[in-house]
């Protein structure tokens, strides 16, 4: 008697890597220039074009935590000062604070966009704010034309953390060309791009991305490309700043500038997958993920992220179990900082001062959604969802 083989995993993520970006890289390692050089000189310009605006600047570095350092570094933050940002996020956001010595103010989120809640940003400013971090959870935008009015009348200063949001809209513009003085992005391995790590960080005040690059390569008055590419000589520099090494490398750049053609279409079938998602688990106990208010914005759709309704017959953890129990790999973004022993013992953080993050959290699971899934990979995803919770009666 034959058993039937069971079905191969299915990944939470993977990246579509095409033939143009394996033969860039290629290309990098034949060239000799393999650290960071003309590749990334150029993914840097593309991305300038690609956001659409040429009095942004675009600074390539080794990941989206790296971005956020650097934009903090330059804004000046330190001991003393506080930034705000969402509970509901990857630790990375709040750290780079700590790494200046200044401290995070954690705050909750709107329970229905999952995004942080723009009165709670309101609520916790002191005399010591400095800065607020907003993150666009799961590629949907955050209200920023309501940060950005807080920010102005209180005097601070914002940072997006896109690190979900390429290429995310809001009322028709793109995040990365708003009034923001930074936004970062991330290029990790299940980012809507990938450079297998990196990120990019734009800004259009030219003194924060003065101060970026010579912080992103040690503090180093010139530029390492122009000091190596010389054709006399050029030996002399001068350490101005105790920089850091955050330099993305040709290698990674090669990847980026042929991912950043792409990015659109990938989210067209990001778009495709979540709305397939959409329309057959609408039955079932479940709260589907937000969209942009305007139908006509950009969803990144970096995450697919479902929450379990109150009539829903099996917890959370029941469901992930069950879901992996059929070879489906899932994840939960996130757990929130305020549950994690650093951030929960340094600020003395309860989950009932975060009840709508809590009550998310406690309900999550990340689908999973990438731009190499088939439809019968969703069907799969779909098929063990409606056995696990049946239809709504």
């Amino acid at each position: 008697m034959s058993s039937q083989p069971n079905p191969p995993f299915l990944p939470f993520a993977l990246p579509e890597i095409g033939e143009e970006e394996i033969n860039e890289v290629v290309e990098a390692l034949r060239s000799g220039w393999v650290t960071t050089g003309p590749k990334a000189r150029r993914f840097e310009e593309d991305f300038v074009k690609f956001l659409g605006d040429d009095k942004l600047h675009a600074i390539a570095v080794n990941s989206a935590t790296a971005g956020l350092h650097l934009a903090l570094e330059a804004l000046g933050i330190g001991p003393g000062d506080e930034v705000i940002t969402t509970t509901h996020t990857f630790t990375a956001t709040a750290e780079v604070v700590r790494y200046l010595g200044a401290d995070v103010v954690l705050v909750d989120i709107d329970p229905t966009t999952l995004n942080i809640d723009v009165s709670a940003i309101e609520a916790a400013i002191t005399p010591r704010t400095k800065a607020i971090i907003p993150v666009h959870y799961a590629g949907l935008a955050v209200d920023m034309p309501a940060v950005l009015a807080l920010a102005r009348k209180h005097g601070l200063k914002v940072v997006e953390d896109a690190a979900h949001a390429l290429p995310t809209t809001i009322n028709g513009e793109l995040i990365g060309t708003l009034q923001s003085d930074v936004t970062v992005f991330s290029f990790y391995a299940n980012k809507t791009m990938t450079t297998g790590e990196g990120g990019m960080l734009v800004t259009r005040d030219d003194a924060i991305a003065a101060r970026a690059k010579v912080m992103r390569l040690h503090g180093i008055n010139r530029d390492a490309f122009d000091r190596f590419t010389a054709k006399v000589p050029s030996w002399y520099y001068e350490i101005v700043a105790p920089g850091f090494k955050y330099n993305l490398t040709d290698i990674a750049a090669a990847l980026g500038i042929h991912q950043l053609k792409r990015v659109r279409g990938f989210q067209t079938k990001r778009e495709v997958l979540a709305t397939r998602y959409d329309l057959e688990l609408a039955d079932l106990p479940l709260i589907l993920p937000p969209r942009p208010e305007r139908p006509s914005d950009l969803h990144s759709w970096h995450l697919y992220v479902v929450r379990l309704a109150d009539d829903a017959p099996v917890s959370r953890d029941e469901l992930i179990e069950a879901l992996f129990k059929a070879g489906i790999g899932v994840s939960v973004h996130y757990i929130p900082l305020h549950l994690h022993p650093y951030w929960r013992e340094r600020y003395n953080l309860k989950p009932e001062q975060f009840p709508h993050s809590q009550r998310a959290y406690e309900r999550m699971v990340s689908l999973p959604l990438y731009t190499r899934m088939t439809d019968a990979d969703v069907d799969r995803v779909v098929t063990v969802l409606r056995d696990v919770l049946g239809e709504r009666e």
